[in-house]
């Protein structure tokens, strides 16, 4: 089991990241890749952590693994296959954080609590969800399948299935009926996505438009 979600591990960096190519790809990512060596890490304090019930190693493993290569993932923290960290400096993962299959996270992400809860305080993601750089999902909440987080943006509340969000806090911008991911695996276009603060602002410059047309309509003689 191990072994497998390594494997599936590696293929989701060749399969992903498109500067990895061929076999000097493949040694490129196995060498120096840190998502990836981040997560071979947390699989290990996973293991002793949670199957094995060792206490302050797996610990110190995520530590050094912090250390290594800027990525902090508590062992307590449950991750499906096909998981990967792109760049990944800064990213954090919170203790009861689950997170699927096929998942995909970029450098800055925040995975964490919003205070001193206990028990489940961390987000659970679905399968094939993306985290865009920079973004926070914070607190016991649940992010559906399929689901896009925009850059930067802070997401505070559930998401459903086949959902794009951004903004602070976190909207919904594209919902179930439209493409949200390919065919296989996760959709990575995490540039080309609606800007909500812009439509408004739009929208209202718009309205005020058509008053100043009303208004010289009606008083001819107005500036």
């Amino acid at each position: 089991m191990f072994l497998n979600a390594i494997v599936s591990d590696f293929k989701a960096c060749m399969e992903n990241d498109p500067a990895a190519r061929g076999f000097w790809g493949a040694v490129e990512v196995i060498f120096t890749y840190a998502g990836f060596h981040a997560i071979i890490l947390h699989r290990l304090a996973h293991f002793l952590h949670a199957k094995l019930h060792i206490p302050f190693i797996p610990r110190l493993i995520s530590q050094f693994s912090r250390f290594l290569t800027g990525i902090e993932i508590h062992p307590g923290a449950q991750i499906g296959q096909g998981f990967f960290i792109d760049h990944g400096m800064g990213v954090v993962i919170g203790e009861t954080t689950v997170i699927g299959d096929d998942c995909v996270l970029f450098q800055g992400v925040t995975l964490g609590g919003t205070g001193k809860e206990t028990g489940k305080r961390h987000p659970t993601l679905g399968n094939n969800v993306m985290v865009s750089a920079g973004a926070k999902v914070l607190g016991n909440i649940t992010l559906g399948d399929n689901v896009k987080i925009g850059a930067q943006s802070v997401v505070l509340k559930d998401v459903p299935s086949d959902c794009t969000v951004v903004g602070v806090p976190g909207q919904i911008v594209i919902r179930e009926g439209q493409k949200v991911v390919k065919k296989k695996g996760v959709d990575l276009d995490h540039i080309h996505l609606p800007d909500p603060i812009m439509e408004k602002i739009s929208l209202i410059m718009k309205e005020l438009e058509s008053v100043h047309q009303d208004i010289k309509k009606h008083h001819p003689d107005s500036k």
